[in-house]
């Protein structure tokens, strides 16, 4: 049976520079099915939904709903639901969590103030504390938006989980159908395509360590599309794995072509010339679309180490 991802796989198109955007994420626990829309097409109150997407609009937090791996048929609600929030800019990244029986409080938590990395708010309103668990391993099933989410996502995430892998949920959307199973790893944000068990495994354990591996990574959320393709290019031409090392500092330019700075936290710096292209031949880039397309692509064109002289530096 041909799908969006079996094309994508066999175009081996690239995963660099395709994951979803966003500084901040709020996780919030809501078992039973999941509509294309889960946030107003779930068991969660729609109209609390529509009130936390007009919260989180512009604000660079991104909301998504999780569930334990198995079951999903409708069944009495938990008296309390976990919640996580996680900040994944360099130099201030966090992972917070929270339990609530109530999740319309969250419509008391300063949104504004998530995306630029305080979590404040949230402590105060749900006890929010950091997180001492596992790395989260967050698995798009949802198979409402794209059968290739569950058809994929859903046995990856039950495999993670019975192996005895910590943290693992299931998850509503991160973007990317063709490139199932997807995968956003926190708190350092970086999303994965085309995951398997043992790559994931060992994705997790790096995360642990406070390192960052390049096989099968999509990006960091922290970074719009060009600036995540660059970043990874640098760690692959530098060989740096740590999490926090590197962040993008500069993105000049316009589609289709940009020139993005990336800083070391020692100093050094790199300018990445990034061209966007068209994904050819033309394919489904979801296994619900009734036309193909020709998904754009991150392609790194150069990558200069900058010498940065002491005036500058000063």
């Amino acid at each position: 049976m041909s799908t969006c991802s079996s094309v994508s796989r066999d175009l081996d198109e690239p995963v660099s520079g395709t994951a979803a955007i966003a500084r901040t994420w709020l996780l919030l626990e809501q078992p039973g099915p999941w509509g294309a829309k889960a946030l107003t097409s779930s068991h969660l109150d729609p109209a609390l939904g529509r009130a936390l997407e007009a919260a989180a609009k512009d604000t660079g937090v991104r909301i998504v709903l999780i569930r334990r791996p198995g079951r999903h048929a409708d069944r009495r609600m938990p008296a309390t639901r976990r919640v996580y929030v996680a900040h994944t800019v360099p130099g201030n990244v966090w992972l917070r969590a929270a339990t609530t029986s109530d999740p319309g409080r969250l419509l008391d938590v300063d949104f504004t103030a998530l995306g630029r990395g305080d979590h404040r708010t949230f402590d105060t309103v749900l006890g929010g504390r950091p997180h001492d668990g596992d790395p989260l391993a967050l698995v798009c099933t949802n198979g409402k938006r794209d059968r290739c989410c569950a058809l994929l996502g859903r046995p990856l995430a039950a495999e993670l989980a019975t192996s005895g892998v910590g943290g693992v949920w299931e998850v509503t959307h991160l973007g990317g159908h063709r490139f199932s199973p997807t995968v956003l790893v926190l708190p350092y944000g970086y999303a994965y395509g085309r995951a398997e068990a043992h790559t994931l495994k060992e994705v997790l354990h790096g995360a642990r360590e406070g390192r960052i591996v390049l096989e099968g990574c999509r990006g960091g959320s922290a970074w719009e599309r060009p600036g995540q393709a660059a970043e990874l290019a640098v760690r692959a031409r530098t060989g740096e794995d740590a999490a926090e090392a590197l962040s993008v500092v500069r993105t000049a330019g316009a589609a289709p072509r940009w020139e993005v700075t990336v800083a070391h936290t020692d100093g050094r710096r790199w300018q990445v010339d990034v061209a966007q292209g068209a994904g050819l031949p033309p394919r489904p880039e979801s296994c619900g679309a009734s036309v193909l397309g020709s998904p754009a692509r991150m392609d790194v064109v150069a990558v200069h180490e900058v010498r940065v002289t002491t005036a500058l530096a000063s």
